[in-house]
């Protein structure tokens, strides 16, 4: 998705800087992007869009301490998980100028949202439809298919919810 997404911006001449675990040389030949680490990401970018999955080590990745290091007057984008973001740090945030404004998908505690970023106008909200595309909807109905193909043919499918449930299903 984060490659999705550059490959849009940089369509539009954006100077586009990514952080991950790790440099990727490929994309960054391919995409034209550059790598940086998460500090100078934070403090040189405008917009800011997440795309990692929900780990311990991302729980909360974007808090008080990192909405500080983003350079003040830039934009939050979250699409990936809710708990990736402190909803609380970032109303702070959002309320003293920290941060112009945000884009969110996803929420923490889903379907819980805080009151206070409900009311917020440099908020925009949308109800998890950020899968909602032809191209994800497609792609989602071939791994469902897959997943069934592959029980049928007595292969574990490649994204099993319950591992219980696969060595289980004989008895």
């Amino acid at each position: 998705i984060g490659s999705m997404v550059a490959r849009r911006a940089t369509g539009y001449n954006m100077e586009v800087i990514y952080y991950k675990r790790s440099p990727d040389p490929e994309a960054e030949k391919t995409l034209g992007v550059r790598f940086a680490v998460l500090d100078e990401l934070l403090a040189k970018s405008d917009f800011v869009t997440l795309h990692v999955p929900l780990t311990d080590e991302t729980r909360h990745m974007i808090n008080h301490e990192t909405m500080y290091k983003m350079k003040r007057g830039a934009y939050l984008v979250n699409t990936a998980r809710g708990p990736i973001v402190s909803e609380h740090d970032l109303v702070e945030a959002l309320r003293d100028g920290q941060l112009a404004g945000a884009g969110l998908d996803v929420f923490d505690n889903e379907p819980n949202i805080d009151p206070e970023l409900i009311s917020m106008e440099n908020v925009i909200l949308t109800p998890h439809i950020a899968s909602a595309t032809h191209e994800a909807r497609d792609k989602m109905g071939g791994q469902a298919v897959a997943a069934i193909l592959d029980a049928l043919s007595g292969q574990k499918p490649q994204n099993l919810v319950d591992e219980k449930v696969w060595h289980n299903r004989n008895k």
